[in-house]
């Protein structure tokens, strides 16, 4: 359960996609995104979680700003969305995780229609009074009017690099678990559109 800080993380590889056009902003479209972490208890039962609010945008300097909303994580289970909005993000001190990166519009901009090129992001994640540097390999689709970014690989995120090693083990005591993952791989396919 703990492993959800992870999906900061994949958030901010979307920023890669950039479009052609170094003129127009970009808005992180949630209906279309997805942000998902794996966490394994009691060794060998894994669980995917996601977070259902993100929202960022791509300014026409390249600049990435993404956003996403802790209280929104999303495990199926209202108690434990619970436990962890309060007891390991501690939402009402750390409501937000962001990351930050800025890319080369460049080497965007001659992308049309259904091309797809794989790439490596390298961005920031700020989770829980922390921050830490963080590369994703990405695939990019350019759309009519948006671009898609995925996830290739897992991006790995441990508890002990945001100070969420003690949230992990309150968990794992509350419901009286013999262990919890520290570590946890974060996926996400993360749309944007084109603004006017």
């Amino acid at each position: 359960m703990r492993n959800t800080f992870g999906f900061a993380a994949l958030l901010s590889s979307a920023i890669l996609i950039l479009p052609g056009l170094a003129s127009a902003q970009w808005s992180l479209n949630n209906e279309e995104s997805t942000l998902s972490f794996t966490t394994v208890k009691a060794d060998h039962l894994a669980e995917v979680h996601t977070f259902d609010m993100l929202s960022g945008a791509i300014g026409d300097d390249g600049a990435v700003a993404i956003s996403i909303e802790l209280a929104s994580v999303n495990t199926l289970i209202p108690i434990r969305n619970e436990r962890m909005q309060a007891m390991l993000f501690e939402t009402e001190l750390f409501p937000e995780a962001t990351i930050e990166a800025d890319i080369d519009l460049e080497s965007l901009v001659e992308m049309e229609a259904g091309q797809s090129e794989s790439m490596q992001l390298n961005f920031n994640l700020s989770l829980h009074g922390e921050t830490r540097p963080y590369t994703a390999e990405v695939r990019v689709t350019r759309l009519a009017e948006g671009l898609v970014a995925s996830t290739l690989k897992p991006i790995l995120v441990t508890a002990e690099d945001f100070e969420l090693q003690d949230g992990v083990e309150a968990l794992r005591d509350v419901a009286g678990l013999p262990s919890i993952s520290r570590a946890v791989p974060v996926n996400f396919s993360v749309q944007f559109d084109q603004g006017e």
